[in-house]
């Protein structure tokens, strides 16, 4: 028989909630609320191909776009992180310590391969982004929870595990977050990034949604109230741009960013020239400003459409999130409900088809906790198709919700 390595073994809970999650993305006959996919709307296809035509010719970017090269990403690439995606959001950076990476996972992946040993401690938020955790576990990092409320992770809860289990290493994705919607507050990011000061721990800081933010106003990332370089800024290309780019990457201090840089050589080198040539170029002609406008407006319009389908189709009692930007909303279901056992007939009644993410693959806890909820996103999907689909789930629920609660629609 086949011997693989242990760490598959370690992150085959993780992968399965993956598996499952990527398989009814391309199905046509089901409406998908769970990828986390961006529109297909808001992909600037006509722009790119534009671009493309102009930059790949001898004379212009063609041979960079098509050669090796800077471990580190393109120079312009990394000046457009800096002086569009930062200094705007209260980060002051050097383009030395951007490190532009296969999309936001591989910076998860090389910051591991910088800090984790088989049984290290990661601290997550409960529930987290489940890919994250699969990626710790790849490590055979050991994932603790560390409790929420709508305001983000707790921060007494934090510091109190960070003083039991003496992590490496705390993942928090403060805006938006997946798959809850919530966003972390300002005082609690202040409050996080002290915590990993005051206790040498690495504070990942992931935050890709920041920039779909369509209403409420503004937060700093924690980045903003690191003074000791123990903050650590992930983030994407993914939701902003394309995600079939693979575009991401990581603010790190001189030091880490060094060893991110051999990390990174061991990797894959670099990151590929043709999307970096062809991103770059997007936002330093001017498309970036209409182009976020036109995604938040789609978004907001998406996510009052989803809000109000559920409020009206789903049972009363439902708990749902009111994010102010990003692609999701979480959802607690009345009536003793599992959402896993649901998510199946859901998918098989001819007359449901409609997809979520179980809320239950998101707690690293166990022991069913999270199995009354579900992660529903709404951006992929046109409002339309938004109405259909939570009227048909709405629906679904509603046959099955013990003791006698109604739903409003009815």
């Amino acid at each position: 028989m086949t011997q693989f390595a242990q760490r598959m073994k370690t992150m085959e809970k993780s992968a399965s909630v993956i598996r499952g999650l990527f398989g009814t993305m391309g199905d046509p006959d089901i409406i998908s609320f769970g990828g986390g996919a961006p529109a297909k709307e808001a992909l600037p296809i006509e722009t790119i191909r534009e671009i493309a035509q102009d930059v790949l010719r001898r004379e212009t970017r063609g041979v960079e776009a098509l050669q090796y090269g800077s471990v580190l990403g393109l120079p312009d690439l990394r000046e457009v992180v800096v002086t569009q995606l930062l200094a705007p959001k209260g980060v002051q950076a050097h383009m030395d310590n951007i490190l532009i990476t296969n999309g936001g996972l591989e910076g998860m992946n090389l910051l591991c391969q910088l800090f984790i040993d088989p049984g290290d401690v990661i601290l997550v938020e409960s529930p987290t982004f489940v890919q994250a955790v699969e990626v710790f576990e790849m490590f055979q990092a050991k994932c603790v929870g560390v409790a929420m409320d709508d305001n983000g992770m707790i921060p007494e809860d934090l510091e109190e595990k960070i003083k039991k289990y003496s992590p490496k290493m705390v993942y928090v994705i403060p805006t938006f977050q997946n798959p809850t919607g919530r966003t972390l507050s300002l005082e609690r990011r202040k409050k996080v990034a002290e915590l990993g000061s005051w206790y040498d721990v690495i504070i990942l800081e992931d935050d890709p949604y920041r920039d779909i933010r369509y209403s409420g106003s503004d937060l700093l990332p924690i980045k903003a109230f690191d003074t000791t370089g123990h903050t650590i800024l992930a983030n994407s290309f993914s939701k902003i741009f394309s995600p079939g780019s693979r575009l991401g990457y990581v603010l790190a201090s001189d030091e880490i960013t060094a060893k991110l840089f051999d990390a990174k050589t061991a990797t894959n080198s670099h990151t590929s020239m043709l999307p970096q040539v062809l991103c770059a170029e997007f936002f330093k002609r001017g498309y970036y400003p209409a182009h976020h406008k036109m995604i938040c407006d789609l978004y907001r319009e998406r996510r009052d459409t989803m809000i109000s389908c559920i409020d009206a189709f789903f049972p009363e009692g439902t708990k749902r999130t009111y994010p102010d930007g990003g692609l999701f909303t979480w959802a607690q279901i009345p009536g003793g409900i599992n959402t896993t056992e649901l998510l199946a007939e859901s998918l098989a009644n001819p007359d449901v088809r409609v997809a979520y993410v179980a809320g239950e693959g998101f707690f690293i806890e166990g022991n069913g906790m999270g199995n009354n909820c579900m992660r529903i996103s709404f951006g992929g999907v046109p409002p339309e198709k938004i109405r259909i689909g939570a009227e048909r789930l709405g629906r679904l629920i509603c046959s099955k919700v013990e003791g006698g609660l109604s739903c409003p629609a009815e």
